[in-house]
């Protein structure tokens, strides 16, 4: 299959298609659309940025509008047809927003409900009546409880990061909400990584699901480069500005485990001049919305982010993934990575370790299946990190050593590439320098939605 007309989707789609100027579907599109366009339900299993919301978009708007023929119908006031389930507000609106632009030449009705704002114009929309939900599981059940909401007529039901949608919590809200749908329906669920808590979920829910993965569970993105910085805890925000030196980290999330660490580690790269924001739950849903935008129209170059609020941006031209803390879950890391080299592209993802965090990455080598690659060379270095036995002071430590790692060295950050008439060996460049990859456009390599 080469081209997204081979998948018999209707015309006003393929036309909304060839108006955003894709061409090729991306592995899990090419795997997912056929069998859900049968009505067959699924479990699908790929990495962030690979085009998981297009994979169920496409074939829910194809089947929900009857095909060619447009017959979608008045929607029911209240009942709607088609419900999905996200972990975030940022996620569920990134979701929102992929469906008004597939369906632009249909007639299709969708809306979003969330919490942290105003239930009142949530009210107003359900009682307008609408074909597609989505929604976060809490905001969800309020308007479920207060009658605004009925799922009787639900023929429909997606879960999209059923995995961050468990570790938040969300299980039981996710079997009261699957009550509620009716038995006879399709249902789609759709995750990065593959623990046990989701394969007990999808198998409540599926009925003899076809599974569909574009990469092994728990696996990083090709095109990510992976790096590891050892460092001690103090000196992690000075390393932080010594690599935002490099004018080639243009646009860069930072991950940081807690709320409080991502305002401060913001509030020290404003007062080094870099335009930053930090982006988390106790931020109104306002100021969230206004640090993302600023994050992708480039006027804020550096995002600090907590896991749980990072799960809904879905941003082209994310250079660099920094882990100033890594995470105590190795499948946070990898749902961080994938942040960047989205839709095709290359990116750099650099952590950086404290002795307290090795037992961490330990943890990250095992589930990933691979090594992460030490680079030694940089101001801040701290050669005993790498030797430390010391366990990890959150519950996480369940993987053992993966043996000697492989280290690069490389000079400092901000020397040119290239010298000596040619390209540097990748062995010899600075910690974080992007490797130099032909250019591929996101317009031909498939839908990153």
């Amino acid at each position: 299959m080469t081209d997204f007309t081979g998948l018999e989707l209707a015309q006003p789609l393929l036309r909304a298609i060839a108006d955003e100027g894709y061409t090729t579907p991306s592995p899990i599109q090419g795997k997912a659309i056929p069998p859900l366009m049968e009505g067959r339900d699924l479990l699908g299993v790929a990495q962030t940025g690979t085009g998981k919301t297009a994979a169920f978009s496409l074939p829910l708007l194809h089947r929900l509008d009857g095909g060619d023929e447009g017959t979608a119908g008045r929607p029911h006031s209240r009942q709607p047809r088609a419900l999905i389930l996200a972990p975030t507000r940022e996620l569920a609106g990134q979701i929102v927003d992929s469906l008004k632009s597939y369906s632009r030449h249909m007639h299709i009705r969708t809306a979003v409900v969330f919490g942290g704002v105003s239930i009142k114009p949530q009210i107003k929309t359900m009682n307008s009546g609408v074909h597609i939900l989505v929604a976060t599981p809490g905001r969800l059940l309020d308007l479920m409880n207060q009658g605004f909401v009925q799922l009787d007529k639900v023929e429909f039901f997606i879960l999209d990061e059923a995995d961050r949608m468990l570790d938040m919590g969300f299980q039981h809200d996710v079997k009261k909400i699957a009550a509620k749908v009716p038995a006879k329906r399709q249902t789609m669920l759709f995750s990065a990584t593959m623990p046990k808590s989701v394969q007990g979920l999808a198998s409540s829910l599926l009925n003899d699901p076809v599974r569909v993965e574009a990469a092994p569970a728990a696996t990083t993105a090709e095109k990510v480069e992976q790096q590891v910085l050892y460092v001690s805890k103090d000196n992690k925000r000075n390393l932080l500005g010594n690599l935002l030196k490099d004018s080639s980290i243009e646009r860069v999330l930072v991950f940081t485990r807690t709320k409080h660490r991502a305002n401060r580690v913001a509030k020290h790269l404003v007062d080094m001049g870099i335009t930053a924001d930090a982006i988390h739950g106790n931020k109104a849903q306002n100021a969230r919305q206004r640090a993302l935008d600023g994050f992708k129209k480039g006027s804020i170059r550096v995002l600090v982010a907590t896991d749980i609020a990072a799960r809904g941006i879905d941003v082209d031209g994310v250079t660099h993934v920094i882990n100033f803390e890594l995470p105590n879950e190795p499948e946070s890391y990898v749902h961080r990575i994938g942040r960047t080299a989205r839709a095709g592209a290359d990116g750099i993802a650099i952590s950086f370790c404290d002795h307290e965090e090795r037992g961490y990455l330990r943890d990250i080598e095992k589930t990933i299946r691979q090594t992460v690659t030490v680079m030694e060379d940089h101001p801040y270095h701290a050669a005993d990190v790498e030797t430390s036995t010391a366990k990890p002071p959150a519950p996480g430590g369940r993987g053992s050593g993966r043996g000697q790692q492989k280290k690069r060295t490389a000079p400092k950050p901000g020397q040119k590439s290239g010298q000596n008439g040619g390209q540097r060996p990748s062995s010899e460049r600075p910690a974080g320098q992007r490797r130099r990859r032909p250019n591929r456009s996101r317009r031909t390599t498939g839908m990153a939605a």
